[in-house]
């Protein structure tokens, strides 16, 4: 049996923990060949353990203590210098894991910048895959890391075929290495299982009267424009509303400019929740504001779920998911009034063009399952 060790330390539950786990589980599911691990560097993983242990997934704990609290996770300057206590706490320790145990594998998905420079330093007899999402800014340092990891590693995974054809383009990695792996979002057992759990609506929120987003409250997720773009569409349509469901740095900000164009009756927070599923299903169409994404998970839970989807035309994947329209609705990202204009022709649509579009959406969520994961997976350990 081979062993995989899965690298992917995650200060905030972004949409990489998702990937991590379903990833892992999958393979160990499905995938008797494997025995999967994941490394546990500051505490990110203990909330998951109960779930991960019931899924044949051991968590290696590679410092021995829990400090993720005491780390900064917002801020420019408060994760740079959490990235590099990471560093100074846990190069030594994984050094020292990766030369006691040998695994097979080492799948990095966060953070990769540390397991890179020890794979410079050291020679290790673990293959090396490299997963690169959300097409990072390739700056002097990155760039000169790659160039000098290129042939240390033994193959890179991208979630989208853009981020694939922008990678091909760079000539940096030889294209053999290169492989295309959506990421595992849809676990159909449990999507049956969730989907029916009923939840709590605002006041005059209703079944189909309100518009959801749900993400974290980021510069990523550009929910200032949302809220904007909102309310001019408000002004043309006083009895439409939008819920957004989240947390993170910017809350208070969103709160604020929502305060601001006195539409706190009609656009409501709710906080994170562990069942998205009620409120796709009641709502009547699911807006996905952000400027840079990869086939982000709302969005195929929201087709699963028979929900219109309107997104943002950003890189890297929603307009591949959408099939460039003909899955849902795309609007110019970021430019004013582009989605207060698609909303207005949104409430227009006659229900048939919906449906051909949610069906669409729907097809192209198998792409996204977990069993087609890992045999897409286990073909490019192979």
């Amino acid at each position: 049996m081979k062993v995989i060790y899965y690298w992917s330390p995650c200060l905030t539950p972004v949409g990489t923990v998702k990937s991590t786990i379903n990833s892992a589980v999958a393979l160990s599911k499905y995938n008797k060949d494997y025995q999967v691990k994941i490394l546990n560097v500051f505490g990110e993983w203990d909330e998951y353990k109960s779930f991960l242990d019931k899924n044949d997934v051991e968590i290696l704990d590679l410092v021995g203590f829990n400090y993720k609290n005491f780390l900064p996770k917002y801020g420019f300057i408060g994760s740079r210098f959490s990235y590099f206590v990471i560093m100074f706490i846990s190069i030594f320790p994984l050094f020292k894991i990766l030369k006691k145990t040998k695994p097979d594998y080492l799948i990095i998905h966060l953070l990769t910048s540390i397991p890179l420079l020890l794979f410079n330093l050291f020679n290790f007899d673990t293959k090396l895959i490299l997963r690169i999402s959300g097409f990072p800014k390739l700056n002097f340092f990155r760039k000169l890391l790659w160039q000098r990891s290129k042939n240390l590693i033994f193959k890179i995974t991208c979630p989208s075929k853009e981020l694939l054809s922008d990678l091909e383009s760079l000539s940096i990695f030889p294209k053999n290495k290169l492989s295309l792996l959506y990421d595992a979002i849809i676990n159909v057992k449990e999507f049956r299982k969730k989907k029916y759990y009923q939840k709590l609506l605002p006041e005059n929120f209703t079944n189909k009267n309100f518009f959801l987003s749900i993400g974290r409250f980021t510069k990523q997720k550009n929910y200032i424009y949302l809220v904007k773009e909102f309310a001019k569409f408000y002004q043309k349509n006083p009895d439409e509303k939008l819920l957004i469901i989240g947390n993170g740095e910017l809350k208070d900000n969103i709160k604020k400019e929502i305060d601001k164009l006195n539409l706190s009756n009609s656009i409501k927070i709710l906080s994170q929740t562990d069942n998205v599923y009620y409120y796709m299903r009641k709502s009547k169409g699911f807006i996905l504001s952000s400027l840079w994404e990869e086939i982000g998970f709302v969005i195929v839970e929201a087709a699963m779920s028979n929900t219109a989807v309107i997104s943002s035309d950003c890189k890297n994947g929603p307009k591949e998911f959408l099939t460039y329209g003909k899955g849902g609705f795309l609007y110019e990202s970021n430019k004013s009034d582009s989605l207060s204009v698609l909303l207005n022709s949104f409430i227009k649509t006659d229900s048939s063009s919906l449906i051909k579009k949610r069906i669409n959406a729907k097809k192209n969520c198998k792409n996204f399952s977990m069993f087609g994961h890992q045999i897409i997976l286990s073909k490019i350990l192979s």
